[in-house]
């Protein structure tokens, strides 16, 4: 069903003509925050034993970005299992705040770095531990600052009388430093075991913070929300109004599971708001396969959050506003494209529309036969290739323009649709091919040596 498969996405409301538009994945790490600052996106996802940063002046582009590795730290103590960083400007200086532990997942406690210029890409020095007094010691995740008339507080998952990963808030005297004792505010979830990554929204007044609950590796890990009203003080846990049911959840006609451990961002004008949060194509429960994706948030008529259906992995969509693009281009396993670009196969393939919502369109092509070939012919700088990995799944070699070989693995577990296979080398503005060849090799967990061909985005800048 090509409308179910991808779609154009349709905005929550109206909205003036875009620049360009472009489709997620915009990363394959989990855990992200974005922030839009001086002409560039700023992502981080999370990397386990360091932070690293992908910068961008359009969403459309951030797939293909460098990373720049920002943080890691020598101190054992605190430089494994490094999750879920984030970053805020106060001062003319960015703060880097995120969870790590000795290895040892319980030992989770949060910290700050600060930069040593106005730059979100650093250099960072380490500043400070951030702990509660009346949590000193306690498991720590996911921190996120709340900023409200003029003050600043620490919102993050840890130890409290609701869970062990549950939403507590404790007043700041600056960025890096913990100035009084957390409250633990009792977010609905439904289901009992997590509250985490809390962010927030500021409208007309209100305050509105998101949250994740149930675990994040289930695919019901969905987003709940509760809000302040205007001149509330947030630490009178009784102050906080919980919103009833979730405000993002599983979408399996989109195929879309587990959206999550969120972020907020605004467009770069400052006329939108957007979300960027992971999901997986899988119903399966696993931690494997948890992208970064974004869309618009509306508003409603009563000045809530409107965050929509999670979207297909492939759907269109318009750039966020002031974005300038530009737009990339697909060339679908049929040979459709929206660009200048083609498919011809060599060989017999098998081709049909079994995988549904994981494949962009709707359908694949797939081949285990040693030699069998897929080309694709593209203008542009920077071709990505993007398909389904499954337990039958083996190696192929791909070639730019008739030059060497890069073998890669097409094998995974459990299977998923969409996942980014390859990405080129930037390349001279022109024509140029890709091949993809079967080996009939793969590795000692597969049962097989298929490769998938789906989709195909094209990059002209």
């Amino acid at each position: 069903d090509e409308a179910a498969a991808a779609p154009a996405a349709a905005a929550p409301a109206a909205r003036a003509a875009a620049a360009g538009t472009f489709r997620n994945p915009l990363n394959t790490g989990p855990d992200p925050y974005m922030t839009y600052w001086n002409g560039n996106y700023y992502l981080t996802t999370t990397q386990g034993d360091s932070v690293k940063m992908w910068r961008s002046p359009s969403l459309s582009t951030l797939l293909t970005a460098d990373p720049v590795t920002v943080w890691t730290d020598t101190d054992a103590s605190r430089n494994q299992h490094i999750w879920a960083p984030e970053f805020y400007r106060f001062n003319n200086r960015w703060y880097l705040y995120y969870t790590a532990d000795d290895g040892t997942d319980d030992h989770h406690r949060v910290f700050v770095a600060e930069s040593d210029r106005d730059d979100p890409t650093g250099p960072y020095h380490f500043k400070a531990k951030l702990a509660p007094p009346n949590h000193a010691n306690d498991f720590a995740i996911d921190p996120g600052i709340l900023q409200l008339n003029g003050r600043l507080y620490l919102a993050y998952s840890g130890i409290n009388q609701y869970q062990h990963n549950g939403l507590n808030l404790a007043p700041m005297s600056n960025p890096y430093t913990v100035s009084g004792n957390a409250v633990a505010l009792d977010g609905a979830g439904g289901c009992p075991e997590v509250r985490e990554g809390p962010e927030f929204l500021y409208r007309n007044g209100r305050t509105w913070m998101t949250y994740s609950t149930c675990d994040t590796g289930k695919p019901d890990y969905q987003l709940w929300m509760m809000s302040l009203p205007d001149g509330a003080d947030p630490l009178v846990p009784g102050n906080w109004q919980q919103h009833q049911g979730a405000v993002f959840s599983r979408a399996d006609d989109h195929g879309v599971y587990g959206p999550g451990h969120h972020a907020l961002f605004k467009s770069p004008d400052g006329k939108e708001d957007w979300i960027v949060y992971h999901a997986k194509s899988t119903s399966v429960n696993t931690y494997s396969n948890r992208t970064t994706r974004a869309q618009r948030i509306g508003w409603k008529a009563d000045g809530s959050p409107d965050f929509g259906v999670p979207l297909a992995t492939g759907a269109t969509q318009d750039l966020p506003s002031g974005d300038p693009g530009p737009s990339a281009y697909w060339i679908n396993d049929d040979g459709r494209s929206s660009g200048a670009g083609s498919l011809a196969y060599t060989g017999t393939w098998n081709s049909g529309t079994g995988c549904g919502v994981q494949c962009f369109w709707g359908d694949d092509h797939w081949s285990a036969t040693t030699g069998n070939t897929a080309t694709y012919t593209f203008t542009g700088t920077r071709i990505a290739l993007l398909s389904v990995r499954d337990t039958g799944n083996g190696y192929a070699a791909v070639s730019i323009d008739g030059g060497a070989e890069q073998r890669l693995d097409y094998y995974g577990t459990p299977r998923t649709g969409e996942n980014l296979q390859y990405l080129s080398p930037r390349l001279p503005s022109g024509k140029h091919t890709l091949r993809v060849r079967v080996t009939g090799d793969h590795d000692g967990q597969s049962g097989a040596s298929f490769v998938s061909v789906d989709r195909a985005e094209v990059w002209t800048n």
